[in-house]
């Protein structure tokens, strides 16, 4: 126990003393930084921190502690130098040439003597400075903008480039392109000289020109006008035409007048007994093709042989199978055909020969008959030409008649309007009594479908969504 106090105290002055050799380091560091010729080699520029502050133990395989743990102070301020350099002078001043950078001074330069007769003093005039807002608005950096690239990029420049490159190689051989030969071939234009003087209004020769007029007076190439666009295409003639010929309002027949002439309504009213009779006609063919014949109809005798057929056996089963048997014997015997010798070869090509030389010569004979029949075959030629001379006026006239006609233009057919006309009892006698007939706007409609402008159509059909719901309210029923 005496022995163990005793080694504590010798610890505790051994700790004592070398605490406090370390003050006495720190403090001799501490006087040696304060000192002024003192170089201190780290970047803190408090002395203490030299003594106070410890090593960090930092781990650079990380890269996160790169930046955190570096200094590049030194670095930034180099650059932060070559950026204001390049800003104020263009470049680095150690790239500089010495004659940019100085200047010899040699003094005032002599102004030469004066001559002693007297020179009228002439006004100086200020040199008109810039206004100090254009100037804060100058671009003090000396440094270039940044190339644009995209103002050097072409389209499609590797295509021009092998095209050019063709070119090239076609010049060489001495091959001219073939718009070049078009360009040459062109007639050269004959180029209009300038009249000094201009003509007189009153000069009776003068040509004629009209302002107001729509014709422009190009004295120029028409292919170069029509290719920069300063020339008009010309507008086919195809568009000129009207869709058809018939005129736009109708007169109507004089028999649809108020007091028409006995003739003339007889007329019209015949031609409206022919519309109905035409219309009668076409409904009775549709109801004869949909009549049912009664011979036609099912009987039970009818139904009932249609419902046996096929269940009874046929008796003439061994028949059928004699005549498969005859026609199998048949196919094999044109199967196992005998092989032609070399001798039926050559007598059936020997007679092919033969037949091939009959029609040449039949075809040479035919051809020297003909010339015996020049005299018949032009006037076969003439008769001929003439059915064809025939049948290209009848399709003229056909081609002219279906102008008149209206055209399919949409789904639906065009179907005339009804032709308005009264009886002989219905005639009235003054415009007072006469009852008015048709529609002046269903009268444009049809005319304008007619006249192939719009295709014809029909009045939409309403249908509606939900089926319409009654309820008997409450007040109905009070009342009832």
């Amino acid at each position: 126990m005496h022995h163990r106090l005793a080694c504590n105290k010798h610890h505790q002055k051994k700790t004592k003393k070398k605490k406090r050799i370390m003050a006495a380091a720190r403090r001799l560091k501490r006087v040696i930084a304060s000192q002024p010729g003192f170089l201190n080699l780290k970047s803190t520029s408090d002395p203490a921190d030299l003594v106070s502050s410890r090593r960090k133990r930092v781990n650079k395989n990380k890269k996160k502690n790169w930046n955190k743990h570096s200094d590049i102070n030194d670095v930034e301020e180099f650059l932060e130098d070559v950026r204001l350099q390049e800003r104020t002078t263009g470049g680095l001043l150690s790239e500089k040439s010495d004659d940019s950078l100085f200047f010899l001074d040699i003094g005032q330069p002599k102004k030469t003597e004066e001559t002693a007769e007297p020179v009228e003093r002439k006004r100086k005039k200020k040199a008109s400075r810039p206004l100090r807002i254009d100037l804060i608005l100058q671009h003090d950096s000396l440094v270039p903008p940044p190339k644009d690239v995209l103002a050097y990029q072409q389209p499609n420049a590797k295509k021009i480039r092998r095209i050019a490159q063709k070119a090239e190689q076609l010049a060489a051989k001495g091959v001219v392109p073939r718009r070049q030969k078009q360009l040459l071939k062109r007639r050269p234009v004959a180029k209009t000289t300038k009249k000094a003087v201009t003509e007189a209004n009153n000069n009776p020769d003068r040509e004629y020109y009209d302002i107001w007029g729509l014709e422009t007076k190009d004295s120029g190439d028409p292919w170069y006008l029509q290719q920069t666009g300063k020339k008009l295409v010309k507008r086919p003639e195809r568009l000129n035409e009207k869709p058809s010929v018939l005129p736009a309002v109708e007169v109507i027949a004089p028999g649809g007048s108020y007091n028409p002439d006995i003739f003339s309504h007889q007329a019209l009213l015949q031609e409206a007994h022919e519309v109905e009779v035409k219309k009668q006609k076409e409904e009775d063919k549709i109801e004869r093709q949909l009549a049912v014949n009664k011979a036609d109809t099912a009987t039970e005798e009818t139904i009932f042989r249609e419902q046996v057929e096929g269940l009874v056996e046929e008796e003439n089963e061994e028949e059928t199978v004699h005549n498969e048997d005859e026609e199998d014997v048949a196919v094999g015997g044109i199967a196992l055909g005998e092989k032609k010798t070399e001798r039926q070869r050559k007598r059936e090509k020997a007679v092919r020969i033969k037949e091939q030389q009959r029609l040449a010569e039949r075809r040479q004979t035919g051809q020297r008959q003909q010339l015996f029949q020049l005299r018949s075959i032009k006037v076969s030629i003439r008769q001929q030409e003439q059915k064809t001379k025939a049948k290209q006026k009848q399709r003229k006239a056909k081609q002219e008649a279906q102008k008149a006609q209206p055209r399919r233009l949409g789904r639906l057919k065009f179907q005339a309007p009804d032709l308005e006309v009264q009886l002989s009892d219905e005639l009235a006698g003054t415009l007072r009594r006469l009852k008015p007939e048709g529609s002046v706007a269903k009268d444009r409609f049809k005319s304008l479908q007619k006249r192939n402008l719009i295709e014809p159509r029909e009045r939409a059909k309403f249908k509606r969504r939900y089926k319409l719901k009654y309820v008997e309210k409450r007040a109905f029923r009070e009342i009832t």
